[in-house]
């Protein structure tokens, strides 16, 4: 991706965590000239930049081209646009701040052992963000119901081979400018402008 110096994140840690708070990638390849996407929850596994696993739909053209094909991979956060009229340096123009991490690698299908696993471990994963919920356990699906669901999809890792990203919260406008674009943001009152301005006070020195 396109990353000003100002904007650019390659602290793996801070990407690693931002993954796995946001779960759901879209996948990007090339097949015949054309770009094709697909979206999915993705589980980040592993030291270093680490491997991602996800599943597809058989009947998704990207499945049919996955298997031994370099994917692009995107995890988009949240988003916000910023009012020049925040800031309190005049003659500023319209912008909109967004955080994104970008990884890639190539694919290799799950055996069917490692996609029963991979629903699993998704699941498991979302239920626990929903605790003291009692959990939902795949067990509860009935067996023919599951193998149906086996048969119609496909599962996949791919071991990253970059892993980068572009936090882009004003961090090329002085103190006061980007008090104010906060302020302006929670001003909004809905719930992506204070994501971004709970983003942005997390720069802030100290």
């Amino acid at each position: 991706m396109y990353r000003p110096r100002a904007f650019a994140v390659d602290d793996v840690a801070l990407l690693r965590k931002f993954i796995r708070e946001r779960t759901f990638a879209t996948v990007a390849l090339a097949v015949n000239g054309r770009v094709l996407f697909a979206y999915t929850p993705a589980v980040l596994d592993g030291d270093g930049l680490g491997c991602l696993r996800f599943h597809l739909a058989k009947a998704n053209p990207v499945c049919a081209a996955a298997d031994g094909a370099d994917l692009n991979i995107s995890f988009l956060g949240g988003d916000a646009y910023i009012s020049p009229d925040w800031y309190a340096t005049q003659g500023r123009v319209p912008t909109w701040n967004y955080m994104a991490v970008e990884a890639c690698g190539r694919a290799r299908k799950l055996s069917r052992e490692g996609l029963h696993k991979l629903l699993v471990d998704i699941s498991a994963d979302q239920e626990n963000r929903l605790l003291p919920k009692p959990p939902w356990l795949i067990g509860k699906v009935g067996k023919s119901k599951l193998e149906g669901l086996l048969n119609a999809i496909e599962g996949f890792e791919v071991v990253l081979e970059k892993l980068e990203g572009k936090f882009k919260l004003s961090q090329n406008v002085g103190p006061a400018d980007i008090d104010g674009a906060i302020a302006g943001l929670e001003a909004r009152g809905d719930a992506r402008s204070a994501a971004i301005a709970d983003a942005m006070k997390s720069l802030r020195p100290g």
